[in-house]
């Protein structure tokens, strides 16, 4: 998707997620989790109309918060995924935003 920076860092965090050292079953639902977010804005901005782009957008900022705790409770804050999930939430939340 040319020109979406926040789908671009969606893609990133999501192949920084699926290197995480996590064990089962935390490792499954971060990888489908952080697959979502990607999957959700490519389909929100596909959309025709604002309002449909905006309700996907929120379903990836859901996925957003989800690999947030899951993070939390693998003690991986200190990663490079921490890092680029926090930036990945901040753009989304700026999109959400601007798609009043």
């Amino acid at each position: 998707m040319k020109n979406f920076r926040t789908f671009e860092i969606a893609v990133s965090f999501y192949h920084l997620a699926t290197s995480l050292p996590v064990k089962r079953p935390l490792k499954d639902q971060l990888h489908r989790a952080a697959l979502s977010i990607p999957l959700n804005l490519a389909e929100g901005r596909g959309k025709p109309t604002m309002a449909d782009q905006k309700r996907f957008f929120h379903i990836a900022m859901g996925s957003v918060r989800e690999c947030q705790a899951l993070l939390m409770i693998g003690n991986l804050q200190a990663t490079d995924a921490w890092i680029t999930l926090d930036s990945l939430a901040a753009h989304l939340y700026r999109l959400i935003e601007n798609t009043r």
